[in-house]
């Protein structure tokens, strides 16, 4: 029962961290218009709860696509860690 939860929550966070890449990706691509895509609303939807727990520890002041990528990393680090312990179990 351990591992499925474990590995549900690493599914969860590499799902995260796949839709940061395809925002960031279409923030490239689509330039102003990105705001009127589709699939860049629905990835900033799904990204939004962890932007916004990043955002919070980060100072007022934190530009927003710092807080993305900052976001980025901490999923990374999570997927990481969430794999290690993996092995443990």
């Amino acid at each position: 029962m351990q591992l499925f939860v474990l590995s549900a929550c690493r599914a969860i966070v590499e799902m995260l961290g796949y839709c940061l890449l395809g925002q960031g990706l279409l923030f490239f691509l689509a330039g102003e218009q990105r705001h009127r895509n589709p699939i860049y609303q629905l990835f900033a939807l799904i990204t939004k709860p962890p932007r916004t727990l990043v955002g919070a520890v980060l100072p007022k002041g934190t530009r927003p696509r710092t807080a993305t990528v900052l976001t980025f990393v901490a999923l990374l680090i999570l997927w990481i860690s969430l794999s290690i312990l993996r092995k443990f179990i």
